[in-house]
């Protein structure tokens, strides 16, 4: 049975229609008819509807440590440490709950597809549980439970840096050889809200006689491939000194860039660097929120985009979870970098967190409100506190630069009510169970 929906503003990715009748059958969209009023069957949608969020970029287990981490000084490298820690007390069963949980506030935040770049794979010990992907299906589980669609970037990590093997708090993540992490990952079989991609975790991580062997997986399957990128100087010092190359150069070296290769965070880069990866289209995956609260630096997001290579978003390490703050703070961390205004548009950033993030992940045919694609609806308030009297000629710059995730009141994922009035319709008590989760893997 189709299903109606009729809401007052759609944005509809270059302009914003008012009074559309959209329409459902199964999990996409079957009619999309601007300037119709709205007949009696159909579900109101009031403010402005874009397409479901897509968070390109998440490790679930890290909103464990949110405002935990937050006392004294530090770095990038101190923060780690605490991060294996809660890594160390994760099960298959701890993770499932936790997952469940972030990806529940995920869709509260009007996000419908998560990509999560996973790498915590077998015990503590480093030995494979009984199933060997039990880590990897929790993760499939968390996401369906909680209405989202997923994308597994399954994460080879091999060394604990360049030239030194894994530390006692990583060796759960490894798989001894690229090798034996494709055959592991060939194993998974993902449901329809599933699908698997490959992520090299990092130039540190991954020797340079493994890339290879990822990239070669990811390309017989036609999946998209990750990487964390040039996140910290320190990476391309030791890269250089061990190779003669940058990060950016060694992945090419391997055949690692093009269009279905997504850099992460891509902050610290030479002007060769960003021709490679622009010249190559392969995407940026920002993710501003985590870049900041680690004291990362700001990535030259523009400059890649301009040389070619797409723009995705990600809430990664869940200081905050909230796609509106991602794509403002892309603009907003450029005028502090450049004292200028004016950089990206609103559609641009919109862009990004939808049909950028959806390709991203390997779900080119989501983040758009046409017939034929995925059924996804992100319903934005604009009567409450932070957007009262936005104009209805700039709502997409009213979202975009004042929207909280407190804004979302109704989300529709795969054509499924998740999200109403606010309230996760699949997940009962969203905070409590985040709180007894986050509980588990922290005491």
């Amino acid at each position: 049975m189709p299903v109606r929906y009729h809401a007052a503003y759609v944005w509809l990715g270059d302009v914003v229609a008012a009074d559309v009748l959209i329409e459902t059958e199964g999990e996409r969209f079957s009619r999309v008819v601007p300037g119709v009023p709205a007949p009696p069957d159909a579900v109101r949608l009031a403010g402005l509807t874009v397409p479901g969020l897509a968070d390109a970029h998440s490790h679930a287990f890290h909103r464990a440590l949110r405002g935990r981490v937050q006392a004294g000084q530090g770095t990038f490298w101190t923060w780690r440490s605490h991060m294996y820690e809660v890594a160390s007390r994760l099960d298959p069963e701890t993770y499932y709950a936790l997952a469940r949980a972030v990806y529940a506030e995920m869709a509260l935040a009007g996000i419908a597809c998560v990509g999560e770049f996973h790498y915590v794979h077998h015990d503590p010990s480093g030995a494979p549980y009984a199933e060997p992907n039990a880590m990897g299906d929790a993760l499939l589980a968390a996401a369906a439970d909680a209405g989202v669609r997923i994308t597994l970037l399954d994460t080879c990590y091999l060394a604990g840096g360049v030239g030194e093997p894994l530390g006692d708090h990583q060796r759960r993540f490894g798989d001894g050889t690229a090798e034996a992490w494709a055959a592991r990952v060939s194993a998974l079989r993902p449901a329809g809200h599933a699908r698997v991609g490959a992520a090299i975790h990092s130039v540190r991580a991954v020797p340079r006689d493994q890339l290879g062997t990822v990239v070669a997986w990811a390309g017989l399957q036609g999946a998209p491939l990750h990487v964390h990128l040039s996140e910290q100087p320190a990476e391309n010092v030791a890269c250089e000194a061990a190779y003669g190359l940058s990060p950016t150069g060694l992945l090419s070296e391997a055949g690692a860039l093009g269009p279905r290769t997504v850099a992460v965070h891509a902050t610290h880069l030479s002007a060769r660097d960003i021709g490679l990866l622009g010249g190559t289209r392969t995407g940026v995956c920002m993710c501003p929120t985590t870049e900041r609260d680690l004291a990362d630096g700001i990535g030259p997001a523009r400059d890649l985009s301009d040389a070619g290579s797409p723009l995705s978003l990600g809430s990664d390490q869940h200081a905050v979870i909230d796609l509106f703050e991602e794509a403002r703070a892309v603009e907003l961390d450029e005028r502090l970098r450049t004292r200028q205004r004016g950089h990206w548009t609103a559609g641009e950033l919109l862009t990004a967190a939808t049909s950028g993030g959806h390709a991203a992940l390997g779900w080119p045919e989501a983040g758009r409100i046409e017939p034929g694609a995925y059924a996804d609806l992100t319903t934005v308030d604009t009567n409450s506190v932070r957007l009262a009297g936005a104009a209805a000629d700039h709502l997409p710059e009213s979202v975009v630069f004042a929207a909280s995730p407190a804004d979302v009141s109704h989300v529709v994922i795969s054509g499924r009510d998740v999200v109403r009035d606010g309230r996760h319709l699949l997940v009962a008590g969203v905070p409590s169970a985040l709180a007894e989760t986050i509980a588990a893997v922290t005491q």
